[in-house]
């Protein structure tokens, strides 16, 4: 089972970099676009608010939305409030999420995430990290994957390579960082082994859908082309 009280502790400590990072903003600026299309820098910030309730519901055993269409209308309507706001909401929001992760709890339990997805509830505060982290670095305000502690990085990396594995889009693949970490994914479709490697920040970036895998080096055919996360 995950551990996961110290990555509640990860959680606050990546939460308290992107509100120092989000203070420096101005109101123009969060209704500028990020990195993810369609969304300006005010969807983000809404996302990461409404993301942190829809955990706590995971936690106390209720669905994670009300709806898809629930969510999206949810970051709709928060997306154009001002800086200050955004700001309160984010702190408020992650306070909860961590009242929820700090109250007594079988953490070995199975959860409900969206789409019928289920984890342990050990895994919730991962995937809330994970959350905050890389849509931090989806804001463009100078947090970059190569910020990203390596711990993160490498865990990340190995949940998104679980992920893929066996996807039938997807050809057996082996994944490797320049500093000799490895995992296999993949070998759902014909062809491969496909050999993938690369610094840690771009491999993490490919398998998440943040770059294009340019900086890598192939082996054994064509980059493998990722479905969407």
């Amino acid at each position: 089972m995950n551990d996961h009280a110290p990555d509640l502790v990860s959680v606050r400590d990546a939460t308290d970099r992107l509100l120092v990072a989000v203070a420096a903003l101005d109101n123009a600026s969060v209704t500028e676009p990020t990195r993810l299309p369609g969304w300006s820098r005010g969807h983000v910030l809404a996302h990461l608010a409404r993301n942190a309730d829809a955990l706590v519901n995971v936690l106390q055993g209720r669905p994670m939305y009300a709806s898809g269409e629930a969510r999206d209308a949810d970051i709709e309507r928060d997306a154009p409030r001002p800086l200050d706001v955004q700001l309160a909401d984010l702190r408020a929001s992650a306070a909860r999420f961590q009242e929820a992760g700090d109250a007594p709890a079988d953490w070995s339990r199975t959860v409900e995430l969206r789409n019928g997805v289920t984890d342990a509830a050990s895994r919730v505060p991962f995937r809330r990290w994970a959350e905050v982290e890389l849509h931090h670095v989806d804001l463009g305000i100078g947090y970059e994957l190569e910020d990203l502690p390596e711990e993160f990085v490498e865990r990340e990396t190995d949940f998104l390579a679980q992920r893929f594995a066996g996807h039938p889009e997807v050809p057996s693949t082996s994944l490797a960082t320049d500093d000799g970490r490895v995992w296999t994914t993949g070998g759902g479709a014909a062809g491969g082994p496909v050999e993938v490697e690369g610094p840690a920040a771009d491999l993490l970036g490919w398998l998440s859908g943040r770059r294009d895998g340019s900086a890598l080096r192939v082996r054994g055919g064509a980059l493998p082309v990722l479905p969407p996360l």
